[in-house]
């Protein structure tokens, strides 16, 4: 499948407190009745941005500043929950490109990486002072650079990132597995031929 590729993201990082952050809470379970991921982004943390009523509640992403950010600062174990593919489309649906944490669950970290969805783990410390800087900087962009797995803060400095390589391969080239296998179907292809000839040389039989 192909999807957006993502090589250097520039934005404005948005926090979202809290550890243990389920993927029932990024996106209820009532929004997933549909045939697409099309709107999902709308949903996105809905139950703690909207009392019942429908008016919103005091949380980050519904803060004005924060509008058009593509990078989500969260706590460790993000991600948590039933395995739903829903929560890193929401995400990615409202606007986010990328998610930094401490830790992430196995399930999500894998369906966001074939989703166009960068989660990036980083050490306490890295957290700590990325916090910090949006506490005392709000509007404060952050550049992430996939190639070199740097994020880089406005004063320069610069933390890396762990990546696997095959997952980062397919988001520079903005495509899935199967997308990366299909790429190689004319190699298969051949590869099939050549194996069906050899056995029925080997055998007569085809």
């Amino acid at each position: 499948m192909s999807m957006q590729n993502i090589t250097q993201i520039t934005g404005r990082a948005v926090h979202v407190p809290g550890d243990d952050i389920d993927t029932d809470r990024i996106i209820p379970a009532r929004f997933m009745k549909c045939i697409t991921f099309d709107g999902l982004g709308e949903y996105l943390f809905h139950d703690v941005r909207f009392a019942e009523g429908g008016s919103r509640k005091e949380h980050n992403l519904n803060d004005p500043r924060f509008n058009g950010a593509s990078i989500m600062l969260c706590g460790s174990n993000f991600g948590c929950g039933s395995s739903r593919e829903h929560a890193p489309w929401a995400l990615v649906g409202w606007g986010i490109r990328a998610v930094i944490s401490t830790s992430f669950a196995d399930i999500f970290r894998s369906n966001a990486l074939k989703n166009g969805l960068l989660p990036i783990t980083v050490d306490a410390d890295t957290h700590k002072s990325l916090f910090d800087l949006l506490h005392e900087m709000p509007m404060a962009e952050l550049t992430i650079d996939l190639a070199s797995q740097m994020i880089r803060l406005p004063d320069g400095e610069t933390f890396a990132f762990p990546i696997d390589g095959f997952a980062k391969k397919c988001l520079l080239s903005g495509t899935d597995q199967l997308g990366y296998i299909l790429s190689h179907e004319g190699e298969i292809a051949d590869y099939e031929n050549a194996r069906a000839m050899k056995h029925q040389s080997t055998t007569g039989y085809t």
